[in-house]
C-alpha cells in the first residue's frame, strides 16, 4: 500500500512588489498542454504576468484563459494530426522502440534550437524571471545555460529519471530485486543506451554540443531532468517506482490535473446508469484515432448486455461509431467530462493516459489499461505494478481478454482499495499551491530553499 506523505512546503502569497514575469512552454500535444493549465490560472490569479509559448492548436485554449499567446516562430510545429506529412517516412516504421527513437529526434530533440531562437527574440518584449516548461520540451538547457534563467520543468507523465535500481525508462519495464534483478536492469539500462536509444542520445549531443551546452555523461532519459533548476513531478511517491538515487532537485507536487471553469452541468444520461449492473467509461484519448485498439473490442464485449458502456471518442469517427453500436447500453460521446462521470463509474478501460490515469486514481475508479507508444507503457506498466487494475500489456487486446480483466477488476477488492489508499496520498498535495512556493523561491521572493 502506498504510505501518505504529508508536503512541509508552507505557501506565502507574493505581495504586489514581488509580482514576476513567468513564460509557460510546452510540446504542443494535449498530454503537455493539459496539466500545466491549472498552475499557469493558479499563478494569474495571484497577480504574476503570465505568458505561454506553444504551437497555434492551444491559442483558442489561451484565449479562454486570458492567458497572453507567444506563437512558434522559427519552431516547426508538429502535431499528432501532421506528423506523418511532416515526416511520411514515418509511417513505415513498424518497430515500436524504432518510431520512439525517430519521435524523440525529430519532434523533441531538432525543436530544442528553433525553440531557442523564438524565446530568445521574444525575450526583448518580455524579459521573463523564470521558465516554466513540461519536463518534454527541449527548449529547457537553452533558456537556462544560455539566457541563465531558472528553469522549473513539470513532470507530465511518469518520471524517466535513470536509477540503480531500475530499469531504463520508456520500454515499460518493471523493477525487479535481488542480485539477479539489479545485474539483469544493469545490463537493460546499458543496451537501452548503447543500442536502442543510441541515436536519439547522439543527436542530443550534437544539437546541444553545437550550442556550447555540456551534456556531460547524461542520456536521453536524464538531460532535461538534470538541466532544469528543479523538477516537479506531477503525482506522488505512491505512484512511481523507490528510488535510492533520486536527484535532490526532483519534488513530487500531487496529480496534476487541467484546469476547468466549467460549471457543473447534469448529465443527460444519470437515470440510464441507474439501469445497468455495471458501468464501464472507455477512451483511447486524443492521440489515439484507431478505434480498433481498445473502442470496439470493448463495445463488442458488452453490446447488448447489462452493462452499461460509456465511449468518449474525442472526436475520432463519433458518427460511425454510433451506427455500428446503436445498443441501448452504447453511449457514445465525444467528449464527456471525467470529473462527472468518474464518480458514477465502476470501471475505466483506457490506453493509458497519464491525465486520465491519475484523474481515474483520483475517483476511486481502478482500471484496466492496454497502451504502448507515446510512453504509455511506462503508466500502464506502473497501474499493474502498484496492482490499481490490470496491464493488458498490448495495444491490441481482443474482446475476450478485455471481458476477463474487467471482470477481475470489478470482483477483486484488492485494485479498488489500492486505489483509494493511493487516492487519499493525492490529497495531501495542493499542486498549483507548491508550484507557487517554488516560484517564489526560484526567483528572490523567499530565501533560497535547503532540497537536500
Amino acid at each position: 500500500m502506498p504510505a501518505t506523505i504529508q508536503t512541509t512546503i508552507s505557501v506565502v502569497t507574493p505581495s504586489v512588489s514581488s509580482q514576476k514575469r513567468i513564460l509557460f512552454a510546452c510540446m504542443p500535444a494535449d498530454g503537455h498542454f493539459n496539466p500545466l493549465t491549472s498552475l499557469a490560472v493558479h499563478l494569474k490569479a495571484a497577480g504574476h504576468d503570465v505568458r505561454w509559448y506553444t504551437g497555434s492548436i492551444f491559442a483558442k485554449k489561451l484565449a479562454a484563459l486570458q492567458i497572453p499567446y507567444l506563437p512558434f516562430k522559427h519552431a516547426q510545429e508538429i502535431t499528432v494530426q501532421n506528423i506523418d506529412e511532416v515526416y511520411p517516412q514515418r509511417r513505415e516504421i513498424k518497430s515500436q522502440v524504432k518510431k520512439l527513437s525517430f519521435d524523440i529526434c525529430h519532434y523533441f530533440i531538432l525543436r530544442g534550437p528553433e525553440f531557442y531562437a523564438d524565446i530568445k527574440e521574444m525575450e526583448q518584449a518580455f524579459p521573463f524571471d523564470i521558465l516554466i516548461a513540461d519536463s518534454a520540451f527541449t527548449g529547457i538547457p537553452f533558456v537556462k545555460e544560455k539566457l541563465n534563467k531558472p528553469v522549473i520543468a513539470v513532470g507530465v507523465t511518469p518520471l524517466t529519471e535513470t536509477s540503480k535500481d531500475l530499469p531504463p525508462a520508456l520500454l515499460g519495464l518493471t523493477p525487479t530485486k535481488g542480485i539477479f534483478g539489479r545485474g539483469k536492469q544493469a545490463l537493460q539500462r546499458f543496451l537501452a543506451e548503447k543500442i536502442l536509444f543510441r541515436e536519439p542520445n547522439k543527436v542530443m549531443r550534437r544539437v546541444l554540443g553545437a550550442h556550447g551546452i555540456d551534456t556531460g555523461r547524461y542520456n536521453i532519459f536524464d538531460a532535461l531532468i538534470q538541466k532544469s533548476t528543479v523538477f516537479l513531478q506531477s503525482g506522488t511517491p505512491g505512484f512511481e517506482y523507490q528510488r535510492s538515487d533520486l536527484s535532490s532537485h526532483i519534488h513530487f507536487i500531487g496529480p496534476l490535473l487541467p484546469y476547468s471553469e466549467s460549471a457543473y452541468q447534469p448529465l443527460p444520461f444519470l437515470d440510464k446508469l441507474k439501469s445497468y449492473k455495471k458501468v464501464i467509461l472507455v477512451t483511447q484519448g486524443t492521440f489515439e484515432a484507431d478505434s480498433s485498439k481498445l473502442i470496439i473490442p470493448t463495445l463488442e464485449a458488452y453490446k447488448n448486455s447489462d452493462y452499461l458502456v460509456i465511449v468518449t471518442t474525442a472526436g475520432w469517427h463519433t458518427a460511425e461509431l454510433r451506427a455500428k453500436y446503436p445498443y441501448a447500453n452504447c453511449l457514445i460521446e465525444d467528449f464527456i467530462p471525467f470529473s462527472q462521470i468518474m464518480p458514477l463509474v465502476d470501471v475505466y478501460v483506457s490506453n493509458g493516459g497519464y491525465g486520465g490515469v491519475l484523474l481515474s486514481i483520483a475517483n476511486h475508479l481502478p482500471m484496466v489499461v492496454g497502451g504502448q507508444h507515446e510512453g504509455k507503457n511506462e503508466i500502464c506498466a506502473r497501474v499493474g505494478y502498484f496492482k490499481l487494475g490490470i496491464n493488458l500489456k498490448t495495444e491490441t487486446p481482443a474482446q475476450q481478454q478485455i471481458k476477463v480483466a474487467v471482470e477481475q477488476v470489478l470482483t477483486n477488492k484488492t485494485y479498488r482499495e489500492n486505489v483509494r489508499a493511493l487516492a487519499a496520498e493525492f490529497t495531501q498535495y495542493n499542486a498549483p499551491l507548491l508550484c507557487e512556493q517554488y516560484v517564489n523561491q526560484l526567483t528572490g521572493v523567499l530565501p533560497e530553499p535547503s532540497w537536500n
